[in-house]
């Protein structure tokens, strides 16, 4: 079990979120967010085969050890709505929506690659799409995770400016999950950029009010918020590193995990 302690950081005002207990734990559900930059792996854009087998084998990894999988992905190795709307000139909506439609062949080509480490996999869309994908019904996802197999919500909530992020806390609260797990290409979160300062330190553990006054900006403050007001503990990882996923589940240490007040 962990500490039930934030490490200590040399700054003013650290002193009131000691005493908060967070623990570690094995979790049966969990939603994992994956962003779609990472299925790029090493091209600028579009999907990389050797990440998505390798994504697909953590996640097959996981599913032996008997834990339920859900999976939120991201659309932009394709599209990112806010960003193509401000560059492109495209209304903010029609750009959300576009990404939307990214996430949607991010999902189905996760589905495919998880399916080819024998794990059956659903996709359920919030957009109706249904040559190609179930409609999100709740009842039916939750059925399919009781049956043993994946569930990828595609299409976030199928409302322009809302974030993949906020849909994942959305989904999971939905599907009844213990935890979300972030998927990123860092170690956990940090007090500031890692990349930009060598003296920056790394949580072991956080609590929502922490991550919310520093701005930490691991998720959206709306999804931060929605975890902090229903509980939800978040486990930020390197996906990157072989078999984090499947310790950081099942009550290992890897990773950063945010609970608490």
């Amino acid at each position: 079990m962990q500490s039930d302690r934030v490490r200590k950081l040399p700054c003013r005002g650290q002193l009131k979120y000691l005493n908060m207990k967070i623990e570690r734990r094995a979790y049966k559900r969990v939603l994992i967010k994956l962003s779609g930059e990472a299925l790029a792996g090493s091209f600028d854009h579009g999907l990389d085969p050797t990440v998505l087998k390798y994504i697909a084998t953590e996640v097959a990894a996981v599913h032996k050890a008997g834990v339920a999988i859900a999976i939120v992905v991201g659309g932009g190795n394709f599209v990112r709505g806010e960003t193509f709307s401000v560059e492109g000139g495209i209304d903010r909506t029609v750009a959300d929506q576009m990404g939307m439609l990214g996430t949607l062949m991010n999902s189905l080509a996760l589905q495919s690659a998880i399916e080819n480490q024998g794990v059956q996999t659903r996709v359920q869309s919030a957009v109706n799409v249904a040559q190609v994908a179930e409609p999100f019904i709740r009842r039916k996802a939750i059925r399919h995770l009781e049956k043993g197999r994946v569930v990828v919500f595609a299409a976030g909530t199928g409302n322009p400016y809302f974030t993949t992020d906020t849909a994942a806390v959305l989904r999971a609260l939905e599907i009844d999950a213990e935890a979300i797990v972030k998927a990123t290409k860092v170690d956990g979160i940090y007090d500031k950029d890692p990349k930009k300062h060598t003296d920056a330190k790394r949580y072991d553990v956080l609590q929502f009010s922490e991550a919310i006054d520093k701005r930490l900006g691991v998720m959206d403050q709306t999804a931060f918020t929605m975890c902090r007001e229903h509980k939800m503990p978040i486990i930020v990882l390197d996906f990157n590193q072989p078999g984090s996923l499947v310790d950081a589940i099942t009550g290992g240490s890897t990773g950063t995990i945010v609970g608490g007040e």
